[in-house]
């Protein structure tokens, strides 16, 4: 008796990128299409950060997701573009909140047209995303994405709140990402299940999963953006390098190093943080560099990294499967 080939998944990020050509095309034209408006600023602006790079991280897990767990319809279309929607949303507000000058590589929006702009173009976004999800007409889909806007909002006023506190801890530090960043590619996750399980509350056998995956690759993933912004270049990463310390942020690294650092640099640190001194980011990374603390950060995002593979084992073994692991070593490897 003869067996059927085994055909390999994808082992890389290109080849992912292949295996959903289709869906990010189509997910590319709904954006287009959803994102006109009579009012030129808003398609100038929107245009300007949507279409400026990035690779639509979130909208891929929700793609693959779904197609990981047997969905053949086309609402995950739809989905994935009110996905996209919402994280730009963010990135506006964010930028202006944050006053960064760059973003993937480019001048951000309010550099250009302006603080006041860039937010009601974010609230514009913001709104077009609720008008697509309520367009497909289930409770559960909403209450999802209803929790996870605000839940990330609430996660930008804490991180607000915490800027310059030199004691935060890692608890809140967690806190903070997983509210402001893993939420959302919690519900990407999460809502491929509910599409291919059915849209009632809890139907799906792998809901609880997949917005576990999600959370862990979220959080993996930002903990190596952490690490990225003391460790990579401008070129690199898309924005200027130390924003984080300008910001007076803090980050993992950061309280790590706060923890196992001599007086005088744990002092170094603390004036760093609390003046958001960015002139001295410099001497802050040697003292990373010799506690070691970026690569002890490194090695809490690779136990996440390797928790949001065990969460895929319970799906059955496909090409799509094997895409949303290549998308957690992605999550790490960007800092290689």
């Amino acid at each position: 008796m003869e067996h059927a080939p085994v055909i390999s998944g994808p082992e890389t990020l290109d080849e992912v990128m292949a295996l959903s050509q289709a869906d990010r095309q189509a997910v590319d034209s709904l954006i287009r299409e959803r994102l006109h408006s009579d009012v030129v600023l808003v398609n100038q602006i929107a245009e300007h950060i949507i279409h400026g790079g990035g690779k639509r991280l979130r909208p891929l897990v929700h793609l693959l997701s779904a197609k990981a767990l047997g969905y053949r319809g086309e609402k995950h279309i739809q989905l994935a573009t009110v996905i996209e929607f919402i994280h730009t949303a963010t990135l506006l507000h964010d930028d202006v909140v944050d006053e960064s000058s760059r973003r993937r590589g480019q001048e951000t929006a309010h550099t250009i047209w302006g603080n006041a702009p860039s937010v009601l173009v974010g609230d514009f976004l913001y709104s077009r995303s609720f008008q697509l999800m309520v367009e497909l007409e289930s409770p559960e889909v909403m209450r999802i994405l209803a929790n996870t806007t605000n839940t990330i909002a609430a996660g930008e006023v804490l991180q607000l709140m915490q800027m310059g506190n030199a004691d935060l801890s890692i608890e809140d530090y967690f806190k903070i990402i997983s509210d402001k960043t893993a939420c959302l590619f919690s519900a990407s996750a999460e809502l491929g299940a509910v599409l291919a399980h059915g849209e009632a509350a809890g139907k799906s056998p792998h809901q609880a999963t997949m917005r576990e995956f999600g959370l862990l690759l979220g959080q993996c993933f930002q903990i190596t953006d952490d690490v990225l912004d003391y460790r990579a270049d401008d070129a690199t990463l898309g924005k200027n390098i130390g924003d984080d310390l300008a910001e007076g942020k803090v980050t993992l690294p950061l309280i790590l190093a706060l923890q196992q650092g001599t007086p005088a640099q744990q002092a170094l640190i603390r004036s760093v943080i609390e003046a958001a001194d960015s002139t001295q980011l410099d001497s802050v990374c040697e003292i990373l560099i010799e506690l070691n603390t970026l690569d002890q950060s490194m090695n809490q995002a690779q136990q996440l990294a390797d928790q949001a593979q065990l969460c895929l084992n319970s799906l059955d073994a496909s090409s799509y499967r094997d895409a949303l692991v290549v998308l957690v070593d992605h999550a790490l490897s960007r800092h290689r």
